[in-house]
């Protein structure tokens, strides 16, 4: 199935902030717009931070005077590109306890952002839509396991796996591919395994087990 890219379900209309713009006017911009963070831009449009309501009521060192959004905003900022899918901006809001992310292009510039709001909307499947999902697409053409091989819950977009599979690879794909599913925010791998084959083999084994084979 194709999922979204965050391209197509961003915000265009942007308000933004200069590290210099005074913090009344930051205030006066949250609540006109009524948004509950912005932007912060340097002057060829790249994002150099975040401003949120949180970072506004934050306690301050009494010494350093914050009059300005560059005194205030979060920095590094989390961004995500506009080619990206909206399960991995999900992942990244999620990761940074986040609740909207800029949108970028290949230069880093800013073209957009994007709220946790925005992703629901664009992906509205429920959590038993994503379980059906997990137990049809992932479980039976990924690790050709039948629906009800391995317990699957969803809460909130987030797919818990347990069980226990043959092989310590086959973990690994059955996290991938749920991951990659349309309204995933996160896995939970709770799964075990038998063998791990990912591991390099002592020297002599593959002889060994040829010749056990013939």
């Amino acid at each position: 199935m194709k999922i979204a890219e965050v391209g197509a379900v961003m915000t265009t209309d942007v308000v933004t902030a200069a590290p210099g713009t005074p913090l009344g006017d930051v205030i006066r911009a949250l609540g006109e717009h009524r948004v509950g963070g912005l932007p912060v831009t340097d002057e060829e449009d790249r994002v150099i931070g975040v401003i949120s309501t949180s970072d506004l009521t934050r306690p301050r060192p009494v010494r350093r005077r914050t009059r300005t959004a560059g005194d205030v905003m979060s920095a590094p900022a989390v961004v995500v590109g506009a080619r990206a899918t909206v399960t991995e901006a999900s992942w990244l809001m999620t990761g940074h306890g986040v609740a909207r992310l800029p949108v970028v292009d290949d230069e880093e510039r800013l073209v957009g952002i994007v709220t946790r709001a925005g992703l629901l909307q664009a992906v509205p499947r429920t959590d038993g839509a994503i379980e059906r999902a997990v137990r049809r697409d992932v479980l039976g053409p990924a690790l050709r396991l039948t629906p009800r091989a391995l317990a699957v819950t969803v809460e909130d977009g987030v797919v818990t796996l347990t069980g226990r599979l043959e092989r310590r690879s086959e973990v690994d794909v059955a996290v991938r591919a749920a991951g990659g599913l349309d309204g995933v925010v996160a896995v939970v791998d709770q799964l075990s395994y038998g063998v791990d084959d990912t591991r390099p083999r002592p020297p002599g084994v593959e002889a060994e087990e040829s010749v056990a084979r013939t």
